[in-house]
């Protein structure tokens, strides 16, 4: 049997993100990127959440899927590399390795042990197919090492987080997807606009998943900044903007509180907000143009009878 390589690339240096995240806790409002989630402990809360009967998402990707899965495969070639972003515990690429008949699986994650550990129960399952492991944070770009091959392959950037980019900033990363698919393709996750109430219950669930996932940040800035966020001070806040079709998450100070770290500190007044997260929605013809406007063509797409979600296939 084969054993998954696992390389970490383009490391940030903890000095430089120390300052960025000083940056952003200064701002007004303050603002901390996404990507900071996922540490181990957000990454499994993540994974939590995909499970709850409120976030449609998971369930209406993967019922697309296998709906889908025989007429998606027939247009690709055979002999790709699926190259998954954002893999995470890797469960949503696993159930496509084999009816797209990959030649080797690369799997991008920010959180490099977690990747880890998901790759090393996959290669149990696909005990002879090469499987590379890539920790990286790709929301500031997406580097790909020499050792993810040459040949064509099919970008897979499932679960609608394209939506935590801004549309400029989403057609910056759909266009490097292009790139990095080597004259393969893309098959992406793309949420679509809904009722407001089954929006807001997906990133604001009654058993609390979520808002521990939210509130993670704070612990996981305690660890990489050295700040002093007591997890009890703040509350998950989220909520449908819809000018701007995103749903926003925030986390909101629960009375006046000042965090401290080595060399700095800031006060928080009650009701103050640290905005965490944006995901936007769309509507299947604007996303379709916006694959175009990013380079791909011979773009399809697959909805579920409700027309919450789509999945686009796309030609590099």
């Amino acid at each position: 049997m084969r054993s998954p390589q696992l390389l970490e690339i383009d490391r940030q240096d903890p000095a430089a993100v120390r300052v960025e995240l000083l940056r952003e806790l200064a701002a007004c409002p303050a603002v901390v990127a996404p990507k900071y989630f996922y540490d181990a402990l957000g990454s499994s809360l993540f994974a939590a959440i995909t499970r709850l009967p409120e976030y449609y998402p998971t369930r209406t990707e993967a019922a697309i899927f296998t709906r889908h899965v025989d007429e998606i495969a027939a247009q690709l070639p055979s002999g790709l590399t699926l190259v998954d972003i954002g893999a995470g515990n890797c469960e949503k690429a696993a159930r496509l390795l084999v009816p797209f008949k990959v030649r080797s699986y690369v799997a991008v994650d920010i959180s490099v042990d977690f990747l880890g550990d998901s790759l090393a129960r996959l290669q149990l399952q696909h005990p002879e197919l090469p499987m590379l492991g890539v920790g990286t944070d790709f929301s500031r770009r997406l580097l790909l090492p020499a050792e993810a091959g040459d040949g064509k392959r099919l970008l897979f950037y499932p679960g609608s987080s394209i939506g935590n980019f801004a549309p400029a900033q989403a057609l910056d990363f759909l266009r490097q997807l292009r790139q990095a698919a080597q004259g393969g393709g893309l098959l992406i996750g793309v949420d679509l606009l809904k009722p407001v109430a089954v929006l807001e219950a997906a990133y604001d669930d009654p058993l609390g998943v979520t808002a521990a996932f939210n509130r993670n940040l704070l612990r996981n800035l305690n660890h990489v900044i050295g700040s002093d966020f007591a997890l009890a001070d703040w509350r998950h806040v989220a909520f449908f903007d819809a000018p701007q079709s995103r749903i926003e998450m925030h986390l909101e100070a629960r009375r006046s509180v000042k965090v401290r770290w080595p060399g700095g500190e800031r006060a928080f007044v009650a009701g103050e907000r640290i905005h965490t997260e944006n995901s936007y929605k769309w509507r299947a013809e604007d996303f379709t143009a916006f694959l175009g406007d990013a380079g791909f063509s011979g773009i399809r797409c697959w909805t579920d009878e409700r027309g919450w979600f789509a999945v686009f296939l796309a030609q590099a």
